[in-house]
Parts: C-alpha cells; structure tokens; sequence
C-alpha cells in the first residue's frame, strides 16, 4: 500500500513537472518567435539603408565613405570596384556579433547568479532602446548606435537556451531546442518579408524604414510585457552561483578564442573525455567555425549582390529571404529529420559539397534565373556532447559571425563579387576534410 502511494506521488510530481517543462517551452518558443520577427525586419532594408544615407549625404557617413577612397587611391583600386556600402555593411554586422560574442556569455554568467527571469527581462529592455535608436534616426551615427546597443542587448537568445537546458527532463530539454530552431526558422522567413512590405507602403515625405522600425519597437515592447507576465524562474536558488565573480570567472573559457578551440572548459571538467575524442571535439569545432565563418560573411554579402547587380528592390529581397528560409523548411521537415543517427557527419560534408557550387553560382549568376538555382542549392546547404560543449560552440559560431561578414565584405569590395563567392565557396573545402578526419578517428576507435 505504501509503494502504491510511493509510486502515484512519484507519477503525481512527474506529470506537474512535465506540465511546468512544457508551458515553459511554449513561452520561449512565443518569446523567441516575437523577437526574431522584430530582429529580421531590417535584414532585406540593409542595402537601400545605407544608400540612403549616401545619397542624402550624412555627415559621419561622407567622412568613412572619404577615408575609405582614399584607401582605395592607396592600393590602386580600379574605380568601378568601390562597393563602399558592402564594406560598411560587413562592418555593421561583425560589430553588431562581436558585441553579441563578448555579452552573451557575460548575461549568461550573470543569470547564473541572479536567475534567467530579471537577466533577460534586461536584454529585451536593451533590444527596446536599440529599435527606439533606429525608428528616431535620421543620421548614420544614430543608426550605428542602434546596432551596437542591439548587438549588446542580443544575449535573450543565448538565455532562452539556458532556461530550456534548466529543465528537469531530457526529452523536454530535446523538444525545447528543437522548437528554439523552429522559431528561428519562422523569424527569419517571416520577418524579412514583413519589413520588405512596410518599407513599400511609405508615405510622403516619411523614412521608408520608419514603419518597420517602429513594428520592432513593438515586438519587444510585446516580449517585454510577455515575458514579465508569464515566464517563471527556471534556475532555483540553491543551483545559483554565489556571486557574478563566479559567474564570469566560467565564463572566461568562452570568451577566449584560444580556449574555445582548445576545449579548455570541457577538459577541464568533472567528466574530462579520453585524449581521443579531445581531439575529435577539436577538430569539430575548427570545421564548425570555418564553416559559419565562410558561410556567414557570404550570406551577409548575398543582399548587396543583389541589390547592386539585379537593382533588388526592399520587397525583392524580402522574396529573396522568404524563398530561402521556405526552401530550408521544407528541406528540414523532409530529409533533415530522417537522418538517422550516427550519419550527421556525412550528411554535413553532403551539404558543405553542395554550398561550393551554390556560391560560385550565386557569385557568376548573370540572370536571376542562374541566381535562383543558386539559392535554392545553398538552402540545401544550409541545413553530439551537450552542456559545456553545447556552450563552447555557441561562442565559436558568433566569433564566427563576428569575424565572417567583415572579411567577405573587404573581399568583395577589393575584388568583386565573383571572386569573393568563388575563394570563399573554394574555402569550404577545408571544414570538408577536418570532418573526414573525425569520420576517421572513428572508424579506427
């Protein structure tokens, strides 16, 4: 009798703790969902944004666009190969994921101390002033600032996966991160074309990004109010560190370049792995950092290809990202899902084999309709150990992201797009066999 109510206790707390794990993944999801759409607005505006601000002839942006010709007089660059917005482009976006590289592993950190709940309360405050910055600018100066204050606020999406990591079960924290993907995905097809739509719709005599900053503004005023409402306390008091000294001294290892590549938090661990697999977790996070460094430098230059080649306008490349993230979607529910375990590594090299001819078509394309068989390829394209690993990959692909834009931005700017898309896509190579050799290692274990 006594085993029987044991037994129904037992059943009783697990049943309100899988209730708990799934009203918390469906808030995340909501709130990750909100903030992505608000974050893709801008994404297919880029290029016309900063067109904007030469043609009404910023001061602050005159005087980089200065600096920047005379550079170019300095190394004899040809006129006609002066893509001086993509330049600036690329910058904007490695200092808006530097910024994020240095504070999610800071908010993390401080969470880790003070809980999930107040700390990313925090970020979406931060993410409101950045869109505030953005609908009220009127010069480049203000618009960078918008970024940056972005860029240091975006720290909420490291924390949604640290709340869903502090749930009790495996299979909740497995459905949680898989639903994390999904509101990325959803983000990021719906969003850009959203911001396309109200750029169009501008009245006279009004900043055609106006109305798609100040619907950002709303999204995160929206998670704000959400998000306060309805998010419980995931990390319990007696799981907290006992200071954010403590906090930031583990979060030292994800912040040095040199400790992330060399795994130093996971060998220095409890459960430290053998030489072997060291060494395999290695040669992983090079591939994955080659790989999103290439990939994501180029997939930042893609809209300036298009806006400055086919004179793309706003609501074209929203098309652009929608057809993109539609392709990715289908490609994920059909052929990712399928892939059964132990396969991932292959499946990986199949899709890095199809990203070289994906750019270098994308790079060549003389028609939009070479530029969309392009496309579709690289959505193809775009298709392991958990906790300190999870974390240390997270901080390698946004250095990753950090340092990729700028890099294919200058590549573009000094030799044009052909070359840029042909060298990077050529590059891919490299992740391609440091994944053959973990296969390898494995095969001989």
């Amino acid at each position: 009798m006594a085993l029987r109510e044991r037994e129904s206790s037992s059943s009783s707390i697990n049943d309100k703790q899988e209730q708990n794990s799934s009203r918390v993944i469906t808030i995340v999801f909501l709130a990750l969902f909100i903030d992505l759409l608000g974050f893709a607005l801008i994404l297919p505006l880029f290029p016309s944004i900063l067109d904007y601000y030469s043609q009404t002839e910023d001061g602050f942006y005159l005087s980089l666009q200065r600096g920047v010709d005379w550079f170019a007089v300095m190394v004899g660059m040809p006129p006609e190969r002066k893509y001086n917005s993509v330049l600036f482009g690329g910058l904007i976006g490695s200092i808006f994921s530097i910024l994020q590289f240095f504070s999610s592993p800071l908010t993390g950190a401080v969470s880790d101390c003070l809980g999930r709940r107040p700390v990313i309360l925090m970020t979406v405050m931060g993410l409101i002033t950045s869109y505030a910055l953005w609908a009220a600018s009127r010069t480049f100066g203000i618009f960078l600032l918008s970024r940056i204050v972005g860029g240091i606020s975006k720290g909420n999406v490291s924390l949604s996966t640290a709340i869903i990591a502090d749930l009790h079960s495996p299979k909740a924290r497995s459905k949680g991160m898989a639903m994390i993907g999904i509101a990325f995905s959803l983000g990021f097809t719906l969003g850009p074309m959203i911001g396309a739509y109200l750029a169009m719709e501008t009245e006279k005599g009004e900043v055609f990004y106006l109305r798609s900053a100040l619907l950002a503004l709303m999204f995160a005023v929206a998670d704000l109010i959400f998000i306060f409402f309805l998010l419980p306390e995931t990390l319990p008091k007696e799981k907290r560190v006992s200071s954010v000294t403590s906090g930031f001294q583990a979060a030292v290892d994800l912040l040095s370049p040199l400790a992330l590549f060399q795994f130093s938090a996971v060998a220095r661990g409890k459960e430290s792995p053998s030489e072997e697999n060291l060494q395999n977790l290695k040669s992983l996070g090079l591939a994955y950092f080659l790989y999103l460094f290439l990939f994501s430098g180029l997939e930042y230059t893609l809209s300036f290809l298009t806006h400055q080649r086919f004179q793309f306008s706003s609501m074209q490349q929203g098309k652009m990202f929608f057809f993109i993230g539609i392709t990715m979607a289908m490609i994920q529910g059909g052929y990712a899902r399928r892939i059964k375990p132990g396969n991932e590594i292959r499946a990986v090299k199949k899709a890095i084999m199809l990203l070289i001819p994906a750019f270098m078509l994308i790079g060549w394309a003389a028609s939009v309709t070479m530029l969309s068989v392009g496309l579709f390829l690289y959505s193809f394209g775009s298709a392991s150990q958990k906790g300190r690993v999870m974390g240390i990959l997270r901080s390698l692909g946004a250095l990753a992201r950090a340092l990729g834009p700028i890099l294919s931005a200058t590549v573009y700017w000094l030799a044009g797009a052909e070359v840029c898309f042909t060298v990077c896509g050529a590059f891919f190579l490299i992740p391609f066999v440091l994944l053959g050799s973990i296969k390898q290692q494995r095969k001989e274990e």
